[in-house]
């Protein structure tokens, strides 16, 4: 009889092995999520961070001028010159020529679409240009931002190990575009779907890739009630032997949470899940 039972023990242990599941000691996923929401504080706060941008312009052929006179294309924080200096945008192409005394060199923009794309700095301000379906506009950061002054933390579900899933991988490359809050499209590339089941329920998702991870703009039954309306974001790694790990614990807000200036993508229809995720950010309890 014992040995049976031990051989029905084992026999379990081999399918909870087969099946996938992602399995953690809960002490060291604590840990592990703990230290990415610290990290996730850090770039949200720097310098750099989505709570400092503080304006967004999109930008016409021709000429814009750029300073902190509110009647300029590109309006920048007060206390910098009136005339900052001008951007020429011709055929995709932009070009910065500063105003005479100001201190920034002339200079071809590259838009952030491009690897070390450039920034102007001013003072406590910066600009640069982005790109977005060919449609073009110059963000705006300010590091004394009110958002970034005024920061009040962020609120999370308690970290729960059945939400780090092992999800099986469907190959199948495909070019995804989304609709974004600012009303411009965004586009990706797919390598394929990912598929897990959460309380009876088959859920399949669409990621994007970037670089080495899958990107993933996902909605469920918490949106709008503890989290987020239009969407949240989580990343993973990329699929290894037919297989995905995704955990939901690390799904966070975008950047239009914290700033009215950002084009953040909505999920694709697929993506809009009925079951509820409560793992991962909370809604934010500051305001814009």
């Amino acid at each position: 009889m014992q040995r049976a039972l031990h051989f029905v023990c084992a026999a379990a242990l081999l399918v909870l092995a087969a099946c996938g599941t992602a399995r953690k000691d809960p002490a060291s996923h604590q840990q592990e999520i703990e230290k990415w929401r610290s990290e996730r504080v850090a770039r949200l706060t720097a310098p750099d961070g989505w709570l400092t941008l503080v304006g967004l312009f999109w930008i016409e052929e021709g000429e814009s001028r750029v300073g902190s006179n509110p009647n300029f294309e590109v309006p920048l924080p007060t206390g910098l010159p009136d005339r900052v200096g001008t951007i020429t945008l011709q055929k995709g192409k932009a070009h910065f020529t500063p105003a005479a005394g100001v201190n920034l060199k002339e200079t071809d923009l590259r838009p952030d679409s491009v690897a070390g794309y450039d920034v102007l700095s001013l003072g406590t301000a910066s600009f640069y240009l982005i790109d977005r379906g060919r449609r073009f506009g110059i963000r705006v950061k300010d590091t004394k931002s009110p958002a970034r002054e005024h920061f009040v933390g962020l609120d999370y579900y308690p970290v729960d190990s059945s939400w780090k899933v092992d999800a099986k991988f469907i190959p199948s490359p495909h070019h995804v575009t989304f609709q974004t809050e600012a009303s411009v499209t965004e586009e990706g590339d797919s390598p394929g779907f990912v598929e897990f089941e959460r309380d009876g329920k088959q859920i399949r998702l669409e990621p994007t890739q970037e670089d080495n991870e899958l990107f993933f703009v996902i909605r469920d039954s918490t949106s709008g009630k503890t989290t987020y309306a239009a969407s949240r974001f989580v990343y993973s790694g990329l699929p290894k032997d037919g297989r995905v790990e995704v955990d939901f614990n690390r799904a966070y807000n975008p950047p239009c949470v914290f700033t009215a200036y950002a084009t953040c993508p909505l999920p694709p229809a697929g993506n809009r899940m009925t079951v509820a995720i409560e793992a991962g950010e909370k809604i934010y309890r500051g305001h814009l």
